[in-house]
């Protein structure tokens, strides 16, 4: 019986039933994008029925997002530039943005919403550029609307005074998903995927939906897909769920070998473009803060860091020469030591070349470039302890 009533909510919202309108503007955008019929021209004259999507197209196509030499000032050029794909899938973000509210409305917060989302696409689009697994600017898409099932889902919920029994964070799978199916039927990646094909979003996006946690992340998957869900997981650690800076880096490194290098990279290139393109989404978001809140957990981990390199220290220097009763012990104990001292190397070679990439790129008066050189300098004086205990682990061989 569950089943069925399962199967007759999806029928209904495939048919459109409960779900918001997009703008009639931007379906009929998708719709003549796709045609090859279509010119810029075509495209211009109707998008300058619609003043909001006009404005913002043109401060996007100015923006660094689509950098380019030469301003463009008519709406033909901006079609021209951002291309007929690109404008395709922006029109229906844009659009879908528009469609829900903000603020915090039946229990659930759009604004943390949006602003996940947001930084969600923006590590999908960098992590695309540098794996070169799918379209930068679908995996863009593909990134911010990978939980719109979750505003279809309330939506739906809260009409019928049921919000309450909503996950109380729905974007942890894990726990929101299982719950969900067992207290509704059905859950929000499924409904998501009925709304996106009711809007027409390409397939390649809808089938994101179905795919989450480590499914997603073999390698068999298409590249979409695993870059979603790995910039869902990079997302959360980013803005709300980890306290472990280190995870960001060590993520990127598993799942498609990116050094820590391209990792503080994609970070850095993130927070340069957030705030221009949450103003082209009316999205309310502050990018100062956030990347102090990194910058504050990045500290932290030194912090931890430096601790355990002062075990370290403390162990070699209590350290007796080896006897022939010892000389086993002494073994096992360099190796514990070295163990502990290769866990430390590598999230502080991270944490290091992450606050380099901020040194160069803020500006260093600013409150985040003057907390940049202060991770920067405590960075450079652990490398240096780490280096000077290493030796004492494993000193030169005289004999050589």
């Amino acid at each position: 019986m569950e089943d069925e009533k399962v199967r007759g909510l999806l029928e209904r919202l495939e048919q459109g039933y409960g779900l918001p309108s997009l703008s009639a503007v931007a379906v009929r955008l998708v719709e003549m994008a796709s045609d090859e019929r279509s010119t810029a021209s075509d495209l211009a004259a109707l998008i300058e029925k619609d003043p909001s999507l006009t404005i913002r197209l043109l401060r996007l196509a100015n923006s660094a997002f689509f950098s380019g030499d030469r301003a463009v000032t008519s709406l033909k050029q901006a079609v021209v530039k951002v291309g007929f794909q690109r404008l395709r899938i922006m029109a229906l973000s844009l659009s879908l943005r528009e469609t829900f509210p903000m603020g915090r409305k039946d229990g659930l917060d759009y604004e943390r919403f949006w602003r996940t989302s947001l930084y969600r696409a923006l590590l999908a689009r960098s992590l695309a550029l540098r794996t070169t697994l799918c379209d930068p600017e679908e995996a863009f898409v593909a990134g911010l609307t990978l939980e719109i099932g979750i505003l279809v889902f309330h939506d739906l919920l809260a009409k019928k005074a049921l919000a309450e029994a909503f996950p109380a964070d729905p974007e942890k799978l894990e726990v929101a998903l299982p719950l969900e199916r067992k207290t509704y039927g059905v859950d929000h990646r499924r409904v998501g995927e009925t709304a996106l094909r009711f809007w027409r979003f390409p397939s390649a996006l809808v089938a994101c939906q179905r795919s989450y946690d480590e499914m997603a992340l073999n390698e068999d998957r298409p590249g979409i897909e695993r870059i979603s869900e790995l910039s869902r997981r990079l997302a959360l650690d980013l803005v709300r769920e980890s306290r472990d800076v280190c995870a960001l880096f060590e993520r990127g490194q598993r799942v498609f070998g990116l050094d820590a290098d391209s990792m503080g990279e994609i970070l850095v290139d993130t927070f340069d473009y957030v705030e221009e393109i949450a103003q082209s989404l009316r999205l309310e978001l502050d990018r100062e803060r956030d990347l102090l809140e990194l910058m504050e957990r990045a500290n932290c981990a030194l912090g931890e860091m430096s601790r355990d390199m002062e075990r370290i220290r403390d162990d070699t220097e209590d350290r007796e020469l080896p006897t022939l009763d010892t000389v086993g012990q002494e073994e096992i104990s360099s190796r514990t030591l070295e163990a502990v001292a290769h866990e430390i190397r590598n999230p502080l070679t991270a944490v290091g070349g992450f606050a380099r990439r901020l040194a160069d790129v803020l500006e260093p008066a600013s409150q985040g470039g003057r907390y940049a050189r202060v991770i920067l300098q405590e960075a450079a004086r652990l490398e240096e302890a780490l280096s000077r205990v290493s030796r004492r682990i494993d000193p030169p061989d005289s004999s050589s």
